[in-house]
């Protein structure tokens, strides 16, 4: 199952710098980092907007992995495995659940 198309994740990978993702019910513009980020966070957020945090996290790992390479089915398979990971720890740390499931 896909979770994004590839326009959206190319879209999120390009603007990996300049996005922010927003926490579910938050208002104001607060500063963040992404270690706040629990995957409780980006479970609840609904639709596209959970499918624009995911892609971020993606295009936040790739970029600091220094590479810009990537295979669209790998991040489908990964995206699956997030979700299912975060469903089962909410409390973790989504950086840290996204970490897990690239291996």
């Amino acid at each position: 199952m896909s979770w994004f198309s590839a326009r959206e994740l190319m879209t999120a990978v390009m603007l990996v710098g300049s996005v922010t993702i927003g926490a579910a019910g938050e208002t104001g513009k607060i500063d963040r980092t992404i270690e706040q980020y629990t995957c409780k966070d980006i479970i609840r957020e609904a639709g596209s907007d959970r499918d624009v945090a995911i892609a971020f996290l993606h295009g936040y790992l790739l970029g600091k992995s220094g590479s810009s390479k990537f295979n669209i089915e790998t991040l489908e398979k990964q995206t699956d495995a997030f979700i299912e990971r975060c469903l089962d720890n909410p409390q973790e740390k989504a950086q840290d659940a996204m970490l897990k499931v690239k291996g």
